[in-house]
C-alpha cells in the first residue's frame, strides 16, 4: 500500500496498522502560501506502559532496584522482528513512522526529540537532543535558532557540525535523487519558488549557475554561526521546533553520502551503528556505536549490545515464537501488532499480558459527511448522523478493547490538544432518541435515505454493518458502496461528490500538535480544487475557519496554542463536519528476558529503543 498525495492507507492494511512506503506532508499555514495541497503525515500515539521511569547516571548505567521490572543495566542482544519492508534508512528518505521511531533512537539524531517517558500523557514533552534546548524564535516566528551541544560525535570519531544539519536538509530539495520522505523543508524555508510552487533549489547535488543562486538562497535561509543554525521561514510556524524532530531535519556528513545510491546506508551520530549491510528483506545487526556517550545524549539510555533486526516474518508466526518464550523468543520483541486472534490468548494469560504493551496508535477512524450533498448540506442532518453513531459497536467489530478505543474527536488522546467535548451529547454509544429529533428539527421525513463509502475488507465490512444498525434505529436508510481498490485516489474524484454522502476515512498527526490534523483536513484554501477535494473529502469550506487556523498557527506559546485547536476541533464537531469513530490500539509482545518495555507515543505508538533492556 502507497500512501501519495494527500491519500492514507488504511491502517489495518499495513505494517502493524501504520506502514507506508511513501509520505509526504506540507505544513498548513505555508501550503495556504503555496498555494498547494497537503502531503499525509503518519502516525503519532498513546501507549500502555509496563512501570516507572529508570534513574539516568550521564555516562554509566547499573543495576538497581528498579520500579516494577525496569532495570538500567547495560549489555545483551536484543532479537527485534518484523514484517517489514524497511524502505530506506536513509534520514531524507524515511517515510514509514514506524521506521522513523526506530531510526530516531537508534541511529538517526535530530535537532529535536520527544523525551521517552513511560507515562503516555507525558510523552509530548519535546526537549533538545543535537540541540541543547528546543529553540529559540523571534518574536515574528519567521526565524528560528538552534545551538548544538558539544560532544556529539559520528561513528568515525569526527563531531557532527552545524554544516552537517544544514547538509542534511539541503538534501531534501533534491526531489529527484532523494524521493519519498518529508517535504516539510521545502514547504517552510524562505527559499523562492516557481510559479508552479516548486523550490528554486535543486539540492547540493546539481551543478550550474542556477544551482549556485539556488545554493545561495539555501545558505541564506540555512545558516550556520559557529555551532548555531539559524533557519528563516517563509511563514511565522510556532510549531517549527517540533516539525525539526523528524529525521529529515537530522544531519548527514557530506563525505558519507552516496546520494541515490545509498538508500540503506547507515552512518550514525546516535549509539548504535549498521555491523556491515542492511540486507532488504532479511535485515541486519545494530552495535554500538564508540564514539556515542551517555552525557551528549539526553534522550537514549541504549542499554543494549546489538539489535538483531530481522524483517519478511510473518506477524502470526512472530506473535508465537515470542510468546512461546524460547532460547531466542526470550530474548524478542514483537515490532508489528498481534493478529486479534492471538491478542485474545496474549491478554487471557497473565504471564503474558506482563510481557505485552497495548498501546494506542493516533490513527483516528472517522466519518466525513459531504457537504454537497442534498442530504448532508443541512447541519442538523449531520448532526443528527452523529448522534446516531455507534462508535462502541464500531470498536466491537473491528476487534474490541485492545483494537481501539471509541473516539469522538480526530485529536488523539496522547496529544496536548486532546479534550472530552461532546458538543452532540450523546457518547460513543449514540442516542436513536436524540437522533430521531433533530431529523425532526430538521422538518425530513424519515427514513432519510444516504450512501456511505467506505474501504473494504472482511474486518471494515462488520464495522460498517455495526454503524448501519444504529442508523437504521434512529432513522436513516443507508446505502454502503464498499470499494477494494486504491480507496484514497477513488474518493478524491471529483464525481464522488455527486454520488455518496459520506465517506470514511483515517488520519493521524505528523508530531505533537493538532496543527498536523485540523488544516490538512479542513482548511478549503489548501485542499478544495478543480482537481478535486484534496484531503478535505466532505468539500468543507469555511473562510472563516480557514483564517482562524491560520491565526492558531501562529501563536508562539505552545499550551495556548494546542488549547486553540481543541476550540477548533470542538467547532468542528459540533457543526458535523466530522465524526470521530475509534483510535486504533496495537498490542506488542516481548520475551521474558526483555525490560523496560513500552510505546513511543509520538511515534505512532511503536516499541520504545531509547531503554529497552534484556537481562543475561
Amino acid at each position: 500500500m502507497v500512501d501519495r498525495l494527500n491519500r492514507r492507507p488504511d491502517p489495518a492494511a499495513t505494517r502493524a496498522g501504520r506502514r507506508s512506503a511513501r509520505r509526504r506532508r506540507l505544513p498548513a499555514l505555508v501550503a495556504v502560501l503555496l498555494g498547494a495541497v497537503l502531503v499525509v503525515a503518519l502516525v503519532v500515539a498513546g501507549v500502555v506502559a509496563l512501570s516507572g521511569p529508570a534513574p539516568a547516571d550521564p555516562e554509566k548505567a547499573t543495576p538497581t532496584s528498579a520500579v516494577g521490572d525496569r532495570v538500567d543495566t547495560d549489555g545483551g542482544t536484543l532479537h527485534a522482528l518484523s514484517l517489514g519492508p524497511v524502505v530506506t534508512w536513509d534520514p531524507q528518505r524515511i517515510a514509514s513512522r514506524d521506521d522513523m521511531a526506530f531510526a530516531g533512537r537508534v541511529f538517526a539524531r535530530s535537532l529535536t526529540a520527544y523525551a521517552p517517558n513511560t507515562d503516555p500523557d507525558e510523552q509530548h514533552r519535546l526537549v533538545g537532543d543535537l540541540a541543547t534546548d528546543t529553540g529559540t524564535p523571534s518574536k515574528d516566528l519567521r526565524t528560528w535558532s538552534f545551538t548544538l551541544r558539544d560532544g556529539v560525535r559520528w561513528q568515525d570519531g569526527s563531531p557532527v557540525t552545524c554544516a552537517d544539519v544544514a547538509y542534511g536538509i539541503s538534501r531534501t530539495f533534491a526531489t529527484k535523487d532523494i524521493a519519498g520522505g518529508s517535504t516539510d523543508a521545502l514547504a517552510v524555508l524562505a527559499i523562492p519558488r516557481r510559479m508552479d510552487g516548486t523550490s528554486t533549489y535543486p539540492g547540493p547535488y546539481a551543478t550550474g549557475e542556477a544551482a549556485k543562486k539556488g545554493q545561495a538562497a539555501f545558505d541564506k535561509a540555512v545558516a550556520c554561526t559557529g555551532q548555531t543554525i539559524t533557519f528563516t521561514l517563509s511563514a511565522p510556524l510556532g510549531d517549527f521546533n517540533e516539525l525539526v524532530s523528524q529525521p529529515a531535519f537530522g544531519p548527514v556528513k557530506e563525505s558519507a553520502d552516496r546520494g541515490a545510491e545509498g538508500g540503506y546506508d547507515v552512518f550514525s551520530a546516535g549509539p548504535y551503528m549498521l555491523e556491515g549491510e542492511w540486507t532488504p528483506g532479511s535485515g541486519g545487526t545494530f552495535v554500538r556505536n564508540p564514539n556515542w556517550s551517555r552525557a551528549s545524549d539526553p534522550v537514549r539510555r541504549a542499554h543494549l549490545d546489538r539489535i538483531d533486526y530481522r524483517e519478511g516474518l510473518d506477524t502470526q508466526a512472530v506473535a508465537q515464537q515470542v510468546m512461546a518464550d524460547g532460547d531466542t523468543g526470550r530474548l524478542s520483541v514483537s515490532l508489528g501488532s498481534a493478529p486479534p486472534a492471538i491478542q485474545q490468548n496474549i491478554t487471557a494469560v497473565q504471564s503474558l499480558q506482563e510481557r505485552s504493551v497495548n498501546p494506542r496508535t493516533g490513527v483516528v477512524d472517522y466519518l466525513v459527511p459531504n457537504t454537497r450533498s442534498e442530504v448532508f448540506k443541512d447541519e442538523k442532518l449531520r448532526q443528527a448522523l452523529a448522534a446516531a453513531t455507534n462508535r462502541d459497536a464500531y470498536v466491537t467489530a473491528i476487534g474490541g478493547a485492545t483494537a481501539a478505543d471509541p473516539a469522538l474527536s480526530l485529536i488523539p488522546r496522547s496529544l496536548p490538544a486532546a479534550h472530552d467535548a461532546d458538543p452532540v451529547g450523546t457518547g460513543t454509544r449514540g442516542d436513536a432518541a436524540r437522533a430521531k429529533a433533530l431529523l425532526a428539527e430538521a422538518k425530513v421525513t424519515e427514513p432519510v435515505t444516504f450512501t456511505v463509502a467506505y474501504r473494504s475488507n472482511a474486518t471494515s465490512d462488520k464495522a460498517m454493518a455495526a454503524l448501519v444498525a444504529g442508523w437504521r434505529l434512529a432513522g436513516f436508510d443507508p446505502k454502503t458502496r464498499p470499494i477494494t481498490d486504491d480507496y484514497f485516489t477513488a474518493i478524491s474524484d471529483p464525481k464522488f461528490a455527486g454520488e455518496v454522502d459520506v465517506f470514511w476515512s483515517n488520519w493521524a498527526p505528523a508530531w505533537a500538535s493538532a496543527s498536523t490534523i485540523l488544516p490538512p483536513l479542513f482548511d478549503s484554501s489548501i485542499n478544495l480544487t478543480d482537481a478535486g477535494p484534496g484531503r478535505d473529502y466532505g468539500y468543507w469550506a469555511d473562510k472563516e475557519l480557514d483564517a482562524r487556523m491560520a491565526k492558531v498557527q501562529a501563536i508562539p506559546e505552545r499550551a495556548e496554542r494546542e488549547r486553540a485547536w481543541a476550540e477548533v476541533d470542538e467547532s468542528l464537531v459540533a457543526k458535523g463536519a466530522y465524526i470521530g469513530l475509534a483510535e486504533r490500539r496495537a498490542l506488542y509482545v516481548s520475551g521474558s528476558d526483555v525490560r523496560n518495555l513500552s510505546a513511543n507515543t509520538i511515534a505512532g505508538g511503536v516499541i520504545e529503543f531509547a531503554d529497552i533492556a534484556v537481562v543475561r
